[in-house]
């Protein structure tokens, strides 16, 4: 098989400073509190300019590998869960996943978050859950507020888990699968209801400690998830952003 002729990007200058310093930080080579030269000691030690220098900064401060304790002065951090949830949901986006394929991962990952929840909830854990099904009740009807308690809701069980594997293993795929909820709520009204049963019968096995009652009913809850947009007459195996634009007219 012969070779194709393909252009070659050659990558920005300010994306291998970025490049390298989150690389030195994955190694642990940098830990978290560590303190960066400064914008002008990079540029000397990258043969670079300090306006490039200052790029790849923002884009390490944008995926929350560093931050400002001050205007001249930078520290290494941790990436806290949403942010690393929002690259790898971007990532997911541009391979065009499907409802169907998010979906059959979810159906695994969000019965284990409560199971996990039920037997590790500390008493702030299930405060904060109540307090989202408080405000998922009195956001009834609103399309976008559902989207946003729903995906909080899920987030706060994982978290509830206190396994941090757990959490990023299914927070992008939440993110992006319960982005579709707001079509749902438009073509099926009923949806809500079924959703704030679910939430507290989820609640309160947890509250309880009872892992397997949690674990059946999150399953339910999932299930009843994708028998919504079957209803609905959502296409499963188109992309998931098919989803997140109404149609016109």
């Amino acid at each position: 098989m012969a070779l194709e002729p393909k252009t070659l990007r050659v990558k920005h200058a300010y994306e291998q400073v970025s490049s390298e310093i989150e690389a030195q930080i994955l190694a642990g080579g940098l830990k978290p509190g560590d303190r960066l030269p400064s914008e002008q000691e990079m540029a000397t030690m990258f043969s670079v300019n300090r306006s490039t220098v200052r790029e790849g900064i923002r884009r390490l401060e944008s995926d929350g590998f560093v931050q400002r304790v001050s205007p001249r002065k930078l520290e290494v951090c941790l990436p806290r869960m949403n942010e690393l949830a929002s690259r790898q949901s971007r990532a997911l986006r541009m391979l065009e996943v499907s409802f169907e394929e998010l979906w059959s991962v979810a159906i695994a990952t969000e019965p284990l978050a409560a199971e996990q929840a039920a037997l590790h909830a500390r008493k702030a854990d299930i405060a904060a859950l109540e307090k989202v099904q408080r405000a998922l009740e009195a956001a009834t009807g609103s399309g976008r507020d559902t989207v946003r308690l729903d995906t909080e809701f899920h987030s706060l069980v994982a978290a509830a888990s206190q396994n941090r594997v757990l959490q990023m293993c299914r927070e992008p795929i939440g993110h992006l699968l319960y982005a579709g909820m707001e079509r749902l709520v438009d073509r099926l009204p009923q949806a809500t209801g079924r959703q704030l049963v679910a939430h507290q019968r989820i609640i309160d096995a947890i509250r309880d400690g009872d892992a397997p009652t949690a674990r059946d009913w999150m399953h339910k809850h999932i299930e009843d998830f994708r028998r919504g947009f079957v209803l609905a007459g959502l296409p499963l195996d188109k992309p998931i952003a098919a989803h997140f634009a109404k149609p016109k007219g």
